[in-house]
């Protein structure tokens, strides 16, 4: 097949696919080169099996495919078997296309709600990240097995039927179990998936080679240790697999209706989409996703949000009986408050009479949300970091060193005419040398310390390598509220208004009236009695609780008794609660209670949430609504909305206010209360009368903001990615500096086209950039207000990042940000480079906002309480979770302690762990050339290393300096430079090389001194004995290179700025001087016993012993003045490392490209000096006129729903009616009428 063909095409989890089909002939040459090479060759294709299957297999067209090969977007390969199995659940064994094997006349083996097929009567797919495919002959591909998601009217859920026993069957087949399942892998499958790793392949062929060299003790210390590696890590990875499992995995057993409305009991592994359950009264733990279509339920999300506050949800609308189109499509993005939550607690559920809780299932297994978030952790997106690319460079380096080595070894003995055992012996065993076994083991020693600290300071983190990432953090995002500020917030006033003007903000709420305003202050929220406790958002606790009114919740009995809605009752604490007799009399008009009888939950999208009420005894209903100013406003009647309604707003969201509006509206007397709880939102959210401003006070963490300084003075840019009010975030960045109070702050508006009624354009979308502070002139110090309006300034020299070194800030709406993304995608590398502030952002474009980071070549951290937060969190490079809950199991990094003091902590932490993998790295390196460089120049002669001077080496001064070198702690303070994650930077390419020249020179230097001494015997080789290795020679290198070990240990362990001094690591100093003075020891006046243990043939003389010692001091000396003094200079390090990356422009980051353009455009951006006011109102009013011109067409407004065009439900209920008489205010409305007397016959109201 041409071209690039791929699953999920357009989605975040695109994967290209090739198929595959066997290939006999290739099958039988590969199998013959793998007994050949006796294994060596599948070894191979273990480690990379898409290289087995390109290998054996053929390509193919994918309805003929029997493998599949997926990459997706991280070059991370998939392979997976094709299966074919019938609609009865039946296995189809054998080859064979999916057409030609079916007859035409069968039956489909699951008919989706849209009627469209996924296969035939055999159906052929394939399993991959736990997700499965089916073979679609429409369309030509496979298809990802969804649940009733998509192309969906909301229509079908209120539609559907119980299914038939044989309708489940065949579901069950396509969906499988409904099941979490984490597979806990068994121990020997564990085991050989270790030992076939290619480091323990390489630690084999090394242990084999040293046994078949009689070099038993190393190679069994080595096998020993090895084991003791696979046993730990088997231990702990069985030990996450089974912890995972306990906290995902749960079944129960819950009622389904099915076969004819029987109602019956199952595991809820047997459910599949479609399904009706109930939810039981006193709730349960959701284990799958469900639409709720009748009743309504109150849930903890917190496994999704983070966030532990109880959400009312209710019943989907039904198209059919609120006026609105039949083929309204179903959406879980947008439906989010209709739906149940796989995982999600359901605490309590609310009904009325005899009717049950009733949901559809239409998402199952790992396809739920909380199947999503398994997956993410199963298969998280690669950490890719520029030190671990660079390690494998390093490691590719030193094999061809071996080789070189290798190929001398193999010459010079040849040459000398040796056996060629002992020739493929001591080549192979270079080898060994070269390449050190224990790299991969050595470079973890840092990350596992720096994670036990950050655990001591309550930090846990659940992917250590993620903490090496951290070290190279330069930009950090964090959420708002919760997270920069307090979590609770402070009720300081409300501004209430009257005659179209605002009053006076009241703060003592004992002297707000009992009016329209305190109704809806009362009325307006979702909170509700859970155990006899009050409870709900922190918000809405606050705001009901500073009135003083009490709220009363009906019980099961209740509705029981009377087979009557009973709704929610508030009431002020001064009056007391008329019995339930006096609530149906009607008799009782000044009464101030109140029923909230319908619900409209907070919606993230829409920025507000609404109740419908009604006053006891009152004729009518009312609607309040709840929400950001600026929406509130766009739905209000305009003549209501006070003329400085944005001065006043400013006023308090400069200041960091949170601030609420209220509005409400009667509904027509007509409307009665079946139609109510049919009729959707946008019908009555409009033609508001604007109440007032609900004024609230939300501090700042007293951590924030030294936590910000410490970041800045460290040149790791903070962001600040929030919910909230653009205006209330402007007033918090300067509160805790975000932006200094010489740094401009510069708003990004971008205004949408308009359309006229036809639908052709008027004006394009155009972005404006408007100061948001008053400006100041050299003059005057000021603008004037006049000359405030309208005045486009280029950004002056002084303004923009030149000459005076001042900078400007973006700051940027959810609204502008999407269309920037959409209509100027050439403006956002220019506005994530300098946008600071991001407010109205919902949770996918805080995540896109990462993401933009990310591809500029930042290092990003995310820092959030959880709520909402959870897609930037799993996106950024160091997600730091504030928040206990589930949610947060995604993020690499969770803190206990809630707030932001954490970032700069795992930071340090991570800089000191990378720091110390650069020590490690660099040491493992030089140890491993210093003793391939000893080992060579012993072959001149024909001598090699003992075996208990290999055991000194490496396992005596390697292992423990290695183990203790990482325990050095962070530095206290963060340095304003960051480390260096590239180990083919300059400095550290020039350290290993120049330090490795002064190590060759003490070696060289000693290997030919010893021979001019008058003592000196030369070795002679013995054919007797086969390992006598007793010379000058030997000892001269061996003792030489011993002191070098340790000088290297102490040069690579750097302390400031990024770690301790390490003579604050008391372990690693008492280490050292037990490791100098027993080499002091054995090279200056060992025992006889000790000097035959390591088969020493020392020095005559004391004094050239002595020399031994002087000579290391001064490799000490050269090799610390080498490292502190030259490669860690300004020079070395950052002069010529530019100059370097000048000379190869692919090494530039993206993001330094966009800055130095941005420097150098003194003319941009053209900013504008305006009132923001203005600017707000200008917006809001560009957005609302392009949303009425774009919807005139194909949608109406609730006036023109209240003159009702002629549904075919109101037809079908009053066929009589005429299009007047169906509307909401009108004075004739029949088939309202109707729902009346269908109310007055079955149904009565409390109220």
């Amino acid at each position: 097949m041409k071209g690039r063909i791929c699953v999920n095409q357009g989605q975040d989890d695109e994967m290209e696919i090739t198929g595959y089909a066997r290939n006999t002939i290739k099958t039988g040459v590969i199998w013959f080169f793998i007994v050949i090479t006796v294994g060596l060759l599948r070894l191979f294709f273990y480690w990379l099996p898409h290289l087995m299957i390109r290998a054996m297999y053929s390509k193919c067209s994918l309805d003929q495919a029997e493998v599949v090969i997926l990459k997706d977007e991280y070059k991370q390969w998939f392979v997976s078997d094709v299966k074919m199995i019938t609609r009865d659940g039946k296995k189809v064994l054998g080859k064979g296309k999916s057409e030609g094997m079916v007859s035409r006349g069968s039956q489909t083996l699951l008919t989706h709600p849209d009627k469209k097929q996924y296969s035939q009567n055999v159906s052929r797919y394939f399993v991959t990240k736990k997700m499965k495919y089916i073979w679609n002959q429409e369309s030509s591909m496979f298809s990802k097995v969804k649940g009733i998601e998509e192309d969906v009217t909301v229509n079908y859920f209120h539609d559907t039927s119980c299914l038939s026993f044989m309708d489940v069957t065949r579901r069950r087949v396509l969906y499988g179990l409904n099941s979490v399942d984490i597979h806990v892998t068994p121990i020997i499958k564990l085991l050989f998936k270790e030992v076939l790793s290619p480091f323990y392949i390489f630690q084999l062929f090394s242990c084999s080679l040293w046994y078949a060299d009689e070099y038993e003790y190393y190679a069994s210390c080595i096998v020993l240790i090895s084991v003791l590696s696979i046993t730990a890590t088997i231990y702990q990875t069985r030990k996450m697999q089974r912890a995972l499992r306990n906290t995902v995995q749960s079944s129960t057993i819950v009622s389904v209706i099915r076969n004819g409305n029987e109602s019956m009991d199952i595991s809820s592994e047997d459910l599949v989409p479609g399904d009706v359950i109930e939810i039981p009264r006193n709730g349960c733990l959701m284990q799958c996703d469900a639409v709720l279509i009748t009743g309504s339920c109150i849930v903890n999300e917190s496994m999704l949000t983070g966030e532990s506050v109880p959400v009312t949800k209710t019943p989907i609308p039904n198209p059919r009986l609120t006026h609105e189109d039949s083929r309204m499509m179903f959406r879980p993005k947008d439906h989010g408050r209709h739906i149940l939550f796989c995982g999600t607690h359901v605490i309590q559920t609310r009904f009325y009479g005899g009717h049950k809780v009733k949901a559809v299932v239409f998402r199952t297994g790992f396809s739920t949300a909380k199947g999503e978030l398994v997956r993410s952790i199963l298969y998280p997106k690669p950490v890719d970091f520029r030190f671990n690319r660079d390690t494998y460079k390093f490691v590719g380096i030193l094999a061809g060193v071996a080789l070189v080595g290798f190929v001398y070894t193999i010459v010079l003995m040849v040459n000398r005419g040796d056996a060629a055992g002992d020739i493929a012996l001591r080549a192979l065993d270079l080898i060994t040398i070269a390449v050190p076994p224990a790299l991969p083991a050595a470079l973890t020693v840092g990350i596992v310390f720096a994670q036990s600290r950050l655990k001591t300071a309550r930090i846990y983190c659940i992917s250590p390598r993620s903490i090496n990432v951290c070290g190279g953090i330069n930009t950090v995002c964090f959420d708002k509220t919760g997270t920069l500020t307090e979590d609770g917030l402070d009720m300081h006033s409300v501004v209430p208004v009257n005659d179209e003007k605002f009053e006076p903000g009241i703060t003592h709420l004992n002297l707000l009236p009992r009016g329209k305003f305190m109704t809806g202050m009362a009325t307006c929220h979702s909170l509700t009695i859970i155990d006899g406790v009050l409870s709900g958002d922190p918000l809405e606790l606050i705001m009901f609780e500073s009135i003083g009114w009490e709220l009363k919740e009906p019980t099961m009995e209740e509705g029981s008794n009377f087979d009557m809605i009973c709704p929610t009752i508030v009431y002020p604490k001064s009056s007391s609660l008329v019995q339930s007799a006096d609530l149906t009399s009607g008799n009782v008009v000044n009464s101030e209670e109140v029923g909230i009888v319908r619900q409209f939950t907070f919606s993230s999208s829409l920025q507000r949430m609404s109740v419908i009420v009604r006053r006891l005894g009152a004729e009518h209903f009312e609607i309040f609504t709840k929400g950001a100013p600026e929406m509130i406003a766009s739905l209000c009647v305009t003549d209501t909305v006070p003329d400085d309604f944005h001065d006043i707003l400013m006023s308090y969201t400069r200041r960091g206010f949170r601030v609420l509006a209220l509005a409400y509206k009667p509904l027509p007397e007509k409307l009665k209360y079946p139609k109510l709880q049919r009729i959707e939102r946008e019908q009555v959210e409009r033609g508001l009368t604007f109440l007032g401003l609900i004024v609230m006070e939300n501090r700042l963490k007293p951590e924030t903001t030294p936590v910000i300084r410490d970041l800045k003075d460290a040149n790791i840019r903070p962001i600040m990615v929030t919910g909230d009010n653009m205006l209330t975030a402007l007033s918090v960045a300067r509160e805790c500096f975000f932006a200094e109070e010489n740094e401009q702050i510069i708003l990004v508006q971008v205004f949408p086209a308009q359309y006229d009624a036809k639908g052709d354009v008027m004006e394009q979308a155009h972005v404006e950039y408007v100061y948001t502070d008053p400006q100041t002139d050299k003059q005057t110090n000021r603008i004037p207000k006049e000359k405030q309006i309208d005045t486009v300034l280029p950004m002056a020299i002084g303004d923009a990042e030149l000459g005076t070194g001042k900078k400007y800030h973006f700051a940027v709406t959810g609204k502008s940000w999407s269309l920037l993304r959409e209509s100027f995608p050439e403006l956002i590398d220019k506005i994530v480079v300098r946008g600071t502030i991001f407010a109205r952002m919902s949770p996918d474009q805080k995540a896109q906002l990462v993401e933009c980071l990310q591809d500029l070549g930042y290092y990003v951290g995310m820092c959030g309480d959880g709520a909402n937060d959870c897609g930037a969190l799993k996106t950024a490079h160091a997600g730091i979770s504030l928040s206990e809950a589930e949610a947060s199991v995604a993020s690499p990094f969770t803190s206990k302690t809630p707030n932001i003091s954490c970032v700069p902590t795992t930071i340090r932490e991570g800089r000191a762990a990378l720091v110390t993998s650069f020590g490690i790295f660099k040491y493992m390196a030089c140890y491993s050339l210093t003793q391939f460089v000893s080992v060579l120049l012993l072959y001149w002669v024909g001598v090699n290393l003992t075996d208990y001077e290999f055991l000194y080496i490496d396992l005596f001064l390697l292992t423990t300096l290695s183990i203790t070198f990482g325990r050095t702690h962070a530095y206290h303070r963060l340095h304003k430079v960051a480390p260096l994650v590239r180990l083919t930077s300059l400095a550290p390419v020039l350290s290993l090389i120049l330090q490795m020249t002064i190590i060759i020179a003490v070696q060289v230097f000693f290997y030919f001194i010893i021979k001019r001494e008058p003592w000196y015997i030369e070795y002679v080789d013995d054919p007797e004995e086969d390992y006598d290795y007793m010379s000058y020679e030997n000892t001269a290198v061996y003792i030489s290179s011993s002191y070098q070990y340790i000088i290297l240990a102490i040069v690579f362990s750097k302390g400031k700025p990024y770690r301790k001094s390490m003579f604050t690591n008391y372990v690693f100093m008492i280490n050292l001087f037990i490791c100098i003075g027993i080499t002091a020891w054995i090279s200056i006046y060992p025992t006889d016993p000790v000097a035959e243990f390591f088969e020493l043939m020392l020095p005559p003389s004391i004094p050239y012993r002595l020399l031994f010692l002087g000579v290391a001091g001064v490799n000490l000396l050269l090799c610390i003045l080498l490292e502190e003094f030259i490669l860690d200079s300004h020079y070395v390090s950052v002069t010529l490392q530019s100059k370097l990356d000048k000379c190869f422009p692919g090494s530039k980051l993206k993001y330094e490209t966009v800055e130095e353009d941005l420097q150098m455009a003194s003319a941009w951006p053209p900013v504008k000096s305006e009132d923001l006011a203005g600017t707000f109102a200008r917006m809001d009013s560009a957005f609302l006129s392009s949303k009425t011109s774009l919807n005139e067409q194909d949608s109406y407004s609730l006036s023109e729903s209240e003159t009702g065009s002629q549904n075919e439900y109101d037809q079908e209920i009053c066929p009589n009616a005429s299009p007047n008489d169906i509307k909401l205010n009108g004075v004739s409305n029949a088939a309202f009428q109707l729902d009346e007397r269908y109310s007055n016959g079955k149904l009565s109201t409390k109220l």
